[in-house]
């Protein structure tokens, strides 16, 4: 038997009939606008990269005149101040040596009254030779030597000096006491008059001048 084929068709036919070099063209043309499309995208961007970088150098230098017009007006300022600063540096120079100078002050009638209470009736504190030691360096002031010198009473009748000097010994600040001699009276006739040598420790400085922590 014989076969009868049959085609089927999809729709009407269509033929393209352009010329090949036609289709080229379209081609090329197509390419080139993009190309072209591109190249204006690329420059268009690069234009905005420009744009944006002129910008944030305009608000830099902007900023940077702005930051050195503060700078000179507090250099105006400091420069103002300079004689201020000149008189604050002399006063603390002038602190500085009032504390070296003035670092082992003390008062006199506060150690002479302890030291008279130590002494028996009717003796009298008559005079003294005190000299103020080296500045504080420690921080006990108790261990470190103050005032030296030597102290001078009369009394009326001889006295135990030994037990004298026990009591000075024993007084608040004094580091030693030691009996120097026994004499008669310059002051009247008729007294025994005693000489201490005695060491004070530096808790009887008055701390007046002594400089503050955190002065240099």
């Amino acid at each position: 038997m014989a076969r009868t084929i049959e085609l089927a068709f999809a729709g009407v036919p269509r033929v393209d009939l352009m010329p090949r070099s036609q289709v080229e063209r379209r081609e090329r043309e197509s390419l080139t606008g993009r190309w072209v499309w591109g190249v204006l995208g690329a420059i268009l961007l690069a234009g905005a990269i420009i744009a944006g970088a002129f910008a944030l150098n305009v608000i830099a230098a902007q900023r940077m005149v702005a930051e050195q017009a503060t700078t000179n007006r507090l250099l105006t300022e400091l420069s103002a101040l300079s004689e201020v600063s000149q008189a604050l540096a002399a006063e603390q120079d002038l602190v500085d040596f009032r504390s070296q100078a003035m670092g082992a002050d003390f008062a006199w009638q506060p150690v002479l009254a302890t030291t008279a209470q130590a002494l028996p009736v009717q003796v009298v504190l008559t005079g003294f030779e005190l000299t103020a030691g080296a500045l504080p360096q420690g921080d006990d002031p108790a261990a470190e030597t103050g005032i030296t010198g030597s102290l001078t009473f009369d009394s009326p009748t001889p006295i135990d000096i030994v037990a004298t000097i026990r009591n000075v010994r024993a007084m608040p600040g004094v580091l030693a006491a030691d009996g120097q001699e026994v004499t008669t009276s310059t002051v009247s006739d008729g007294l025994y008059q005693y000489r201490l040598t005695v060491t004070f420790d530096q808790s009887v400085y008055s701390n007046t001048y002594a400089a503050e922590e955190g002065d240099e």
